[in-house]
């Protein structure tokens, strides 16, 4: 056991010296000294936001804080100069079981989010939603924790779709770096990023919501957010909670499909769009209140969902902030997504749904940010963006 061990060691640190002597600078391998970084040139700093404290066994232990790190492009690494109205800044909110390193390079090292949003002149904000990687949670109690997803599940659910007939649309699938199978280079630095997350929807949304809008109203200015996934709930919550900081809500297939998870196949945002009150008119006491039926044929290609039955009430302060949601070609989220969008409507919002396939972006899957072609998606959602600030 030990001998084979040993060898694997001593294989994976020729490989990595082989690498380094040929030049390359991909993946992993760009952790050398030798490699140069590709990202835009920043200051950092890092913040907790928010946080309370519990009585713990050992005595007061702080709970609910929210990791922050604050990136801000210097002069130099700017490559367009635009007007303080157009260069409001962008926070990030990763999803369910990643952190917010998933902004930063890609898996196979190309520039991610963080460094084009930077390149454009915006201070970027990235958050480690509540309870996962550095805003875990000394709360044991109350915050549920189980495994990141395996590396089947990976495979069959973001990087190798096209293998698997879940769904008529995987097919479509072509833009993930490498081969999206486990032993695969990028594979690996990808799925090294999904770590254990909560089930503990309830208690993640309040912390999320206290501790959110106190981030947000330290900023000095409105903000756009952005979202992948899963942690399209914060903005959803926020936008309730403290709008008037929100300068518009991006979400990158966002999960917030009303009532319902089609991945659990279960009841869940039992309050349309989340799992804690948001303030509806005319008001409810409970989600009980909330009549809801089932509108479309249900198919693998196109699912139904559920809605309120009319007179449908509504959702002001959510409607009030300007709303985008991205869709890819190939993504099970295709499937499911004008779910969402049509519970806006039905609500009182103006949502805006850019579906990539209909514009010409073709073969991207759930995270469609990591993919070969993501500055080309990132330019679709900046112009979005600038459209707003009528830049």
């Amino acid at each position: 056991m030990v001998r084979l061990l040993l060898a694997s060691i001593a294989f994976g640190a020729a490989a990595a010296v082989r690498a380094i002597a040929s030049g390359n600078c991909t993946g992993v391998h760009a952790i050398s000294t030798k490699c140069v970084s590709k990202e835009a040139a920043h200051t950092r700093d890092f913040f907790y936001v928010g946080g309370r404290y519990i009585e713990g066994a050992s005595g007061n232990v702080t709970v609910d804080q929210l990791y922050v790190e604050k990136l801000v492009p210097v002069a130099a690494g700017r490559s367009r100069r635009r007007s303080a109205s157009a260069t409001k800044p962008i926070v990030f909110f990763h999803g369910g079981g990643t952190t917010g390193v998933t902004w930063l390079n890609t898996p196979d090292n190309r520039p991610g989010w963080a460094t084009y949003f930077l390149q454009q002149g915006h201070t970027v904000y990235l958050v480690d939603i509540a309870a996962i990687g550095r805003s875990t949670e000394n709360n044991l109690a109350n915050f549920t924790m189980i495994a990141g997803t395996a590396a089947e599940g990976v495979e069959w659910g973001f990087t190798n779709v096209e293998a698997y007939d879940a769904y008529p649309q995987a097919k479509l699938h072509t833009q993930w770096p490498g081969t999206g199978k486990k032993g695969d280079p990028t594979f690996e630095q990808f799925k090294k990023t999904i770590l254990p997350l909560s089930t503990s929807w309830v208690p993640q949304e309040l912390a999320l919501r206290a501790s959110g809008c106190e981030l947000l109203s330290l900023l000095g200015e409105k903000a756009y957010l952005i979202s992948h996934s899963i942690g399209a709930r914060a903005p959803i919550l926020l936008s309730n909670d403290c709008p008037q900081y929100i300068a518009g809500n991006i979400n990158l297939e966002g999960t917030t499909v009303p009532f319902w998870s089609f991945e659990s196949r279960s009841a869940t945002n039992l309050w349309g769009l989340t799992n804690t009150p948001i303030d509806y008119e005319p008001p409810i006491a409970s989600a009980e209140e909330l009549e809801t039926e089932v509108v479309g044929n249900d198919t693998l290609a196109l699912r139904s969902c559920y809605r309120q039955k009319e007179p449908a009430r509504k959702l002001p302060k959510i409607a009030s902030v300007p709303y985008l949601m991205v869709t890819t070609e190939a993504s099970v989220h295709v499937t499911y997504d004008h779910c969402t969008v049509d519970y806006l409507r039905q609500v009182g919002g103006q949502p805006e749904w850019i579906k990539l396939g209909e514009i010409g972006i073709h073969g991207n899957g759930h995270f469609m940010h990591l993919e070969k072609n993501s500055l080309e998606i990132a330019e679709v959602v900046n112009n979005w963006i600038q459209d707003k600030e009528g830049a």
